[in-house]
């Protein structure tokens, strides 16, 4: 997660309260857009969005991997 840019407080964030939708291989995705307003790798970025795919493991969320996207 660190490599990509999100932090485990907004994995858990897109997970709780982001958008929910179906994802390939019976699993889902959550996404959600947090402000940025500063650089990530030399670049100046205004949003970060955070996309999570998990699947349910009995009461809880399985995260298989977290993509990051800034724009």
């Amino acid at each position: 997660m660190v490599e990509r840019g999100a932090t485990e407080v907004e994995v858990s964030s897109a997970i709780q309260q982001g958008e929910r939708f179906a994802a390939k291989h019976e699993r889902v995705g959550f996404r959600r857009n947090y402000a940025f307003e500063r650089q990530w790798h030399g670049q100046f970025y205004r949003t970060k969005q955070v996309e999570v795919f998990a699947v349910l493991e009995g009461p809880d969320w399985l995260v298989i991997t977290v993509i990051v996207r800034y724009f």
